[in-house]
């Protein structure tokens, strides 16, 4: 069995989990939080008793479609970046501050990880490194690392960062846009609209899979890099919300009026616009926020 798998916990997941999911929303939800293959995650059901033996057969066509949406880091650019077992326990750490589990400014000792994930310091120093590299993790000398609070602040300064980054992505892509590049991008687009937001997690990959086609072959990898790496912080974030019908209305909007600039090679107009779309996205999380403070204030 794989190290990813068993860091994960996934064979050893209380049985009230999977009852909350159908087998395949629980397929989705593990590839994307806990960085597991189709295969692993299938066999570990399996191994469980959520799925039979002929269901496992018959996810198979089902889950070659998924391919098609699964959102994937520009080429040359990995995912994580760390060792499968680090890699795991980055996707845990990380989801645990997210839904607030490891309280902002929380200290975060090295052996008490280790113990409470059933691994070595190892693997978990090699995660709190990634998550300092993405700004989840501070680290004080003398102090050690501690959780650093996911608060409006922490959101704005990465939007901001992806205002200024994607013009200039953007711009060199419209004058680079072959046929294949625009007929991708309407296929994607198609299956977002098809899909209209009815499965939340397949917009987000859907709609990560369309912004790196336009960033995937950028001679700037470091840009690519930290366009991808904070692309994914937000969308770690914002699991948390729904969309709004206005927020949903300009996504759709915006994506077609790209893709009629990309095909005018209007690169401008199309840097001006994905400046918009970003600052939209990073607003819309902020409102969101907002509002909860609100609620939980009063």
């Amino acid at each position: 069995m794989p190290l990813c798998v068993e860091a994960s916990g996934l064979c050893s997941r209380p049985r009230d989990i999977y009852g909350q999911m159908y087998p395949f929303e629980l397929i989705i939800r593990f590839q994307i939080i806990d960085c597991l293959s189709t295969s692993e995650i299938v066999h570990c059901l399996w191994k469980d008793r959520v799925i039979s033996e002929q269901y496992v057969y018959l996810l198979g066509t089902a889950l070659a479609e998924t391919s098609d949406f699964k959102a994937q880091p520009p080429e040359g650019i990995d995912a994580i970046g760390a060792s499968s077992e680090g890699a795991s326990l980055y996707q845990l750490i990380r989801e645990d501050i997210i839904e607030g589990r490891l309280a902002a400014n929380e200290r975060l000792v090295v052996t008490d990880l280790a113990r409470r994930h059933g691994t070595s310091t190892n693997p978990v120093r090699e995660a709190l490194q990634l998550l300092r590299g993405e700004g989840f993790v501070t680290f004080v000398p003398n102090r050690g690392a501690r959780v650093r609070p996911i608060d409006q602040d922490f959101v704005r300064d990465i939007y901001e960062i992806g205002v200024l980054i994607e013009p200039a992505l953007t711009r060199w892509f419209v004058n680079m846009a072959t046929v294949e590049d625009i007929a991708e991008l309407e296929r994607i687009q198609g299956l977002i609209e098809d899909n209209d937001f009815a499965d939340t997690l397949r917009h987000s990959e859907l709609d990560t899979a369309f912004h790196t086609i336009m960033y995937q072959r950028h001679y700037n990898r470091h840009a690519a890099e930290l366009w991808w790496k904070h692309r994914e912080v937000l969308r770690a974030v914002s699991r948390r919300f729904n969309f709004t019908l206005a927020r949903r209305a300009a996504i759709l909007s915006e994506h077609r009026e790209l893709i009629a600039h990309v095909k005018a090679g209007n690169a401008n107009e199309a840097g001006e616009l994905i400046a918009r779309h970003v600052e939209g996205s990073g607003r819309h999380i902020l409102e969101h926020m907002r509002a909860r403070n609100a609620a939980r204030a009063g």
